[in-house]
């Protein structure tokens, strides 16, 4: 059984500790207003413009000279999964569902026989990933110096994957990251980005679409805008969710420690009153004796 003096310092250890997850969670409940609010405002132009590449994407011609973030390499053997999580931990699963479903995705794409890659981005993803796949991680983009990673960043992830699929390579990539819902549930999500993935909607216009001055222009400005938009977003829904995450995580944090305190302490005055008790019966012993 442990001594007074452990029990209380341990109860001491739980407060200061207690203090520290409620001031977490008082962080992330204020942050999480501003995140889920850019959140919320980017989604719309974020979905209009993939439906309108997407469109595009079914209704131009492809072949060998068409942009290969609108056409691919024409292949579909290498596929890079871009992986985003966030540079901090104490956010609960948070990271864990997103690497999550990138090991599904990329068992079932080797499970086909195909070659994956992956594109990091923030620091929390790589020790599983480089755990499982060890040679496999093709570049990390150190999101560390961003105090909120946002348009800068997805702009220099877009203009990195534009340069390797130009190179040749991957051939597909995929956007992994958690879609925000709620504080208490972050829905991890899968998105094709590289090339644009095809309209199967059937929701499509079939009108005959004219470009001016050509198509060749607009595609070369809309495409990487595009790819830029989509990883934007993901950064902004990201954002999000690791603070819903990390605003419950040290809720329940703060709750367990609570519990803890109150356990203790009974068991703190339990054996104070035992050591009382103990020290009257000696005390009375000795009277007798005398």
């Amino acid at each position: 059984m442990a001594s007074l003096k452990e029990l209380k310092d341990r109860i001491g250890s739980v407060k200061s500790t207690q203090k520290i997850t409620k001031a977490k969670k008082m962080v992330a409940a204020a942050k999480l207003r501003r995140a889920q609010m850019a959140a919320e405002a980017a989604r719309p132009y974020a979905s209009e413009m993939a439906k309108v590449m997407a469109s595009l994407a079914g209704k131009v011609t492809v072949d060998e000279n068409s942009p290969k973030l609108l056409a691919g390499t024409g292949k579909d053997q290498v596929h890079l999964l871009v992986v985003a999580t966030s540079d901090r931990g104490l956010c609960g699963a948070f990271n864990a569902n997103i690497v999550k479903e990138a090991r599904l995705k990329a068992e079932k794409l080797i499970g086909e026989g195909k070659t994956v890659l992956f594109y990091m981005v923030g620091r929390k993803g790589i020790p599983v990933i480089k755990r499982i796949y060890p040679k496999q991680i093709l570049k990390h983009f150190d999101t560390t110096e961003a105090k909120t990673p946002g348009f800068d960043e997805a702009k220099a992830i877009a203009e990195d994957l534009t340069a390797m699929v130009e190179e040749g390579q991957f051939d597909v990539a995929h956007l992994f990251y958690s879609k925000f819902k709620s504080a208490l549930v972050q829905e991890p999500t899968a998105q094709q980005i590289i090339p644009v993935a095809l309209d199967t909607s059937g929701e499509a216009s079939d009108a005959a679409v004219e470009y001016e001055p050509d198509e060749q222009e607009i595609l070369n400005e809309l495409l990487p805008r595009n790819l830029t938009t989509q990883i934007f977003g993901a950064l902004l829904e990201n954002m999000a969710s690791e603070q819903g995450a990390s605003m419950t995580a040290m809720d329940n944090a703060t709750r367990n420690a609570g519990d803890l305190i109150d356990s203790l302490t009974i068991e703190y005055n339990r054996s104070r009153q035992a050591a009382i008790t103990t020290e009257l019966i000696e005390i009375i012993a000795g009277a007798e004796a005398l």
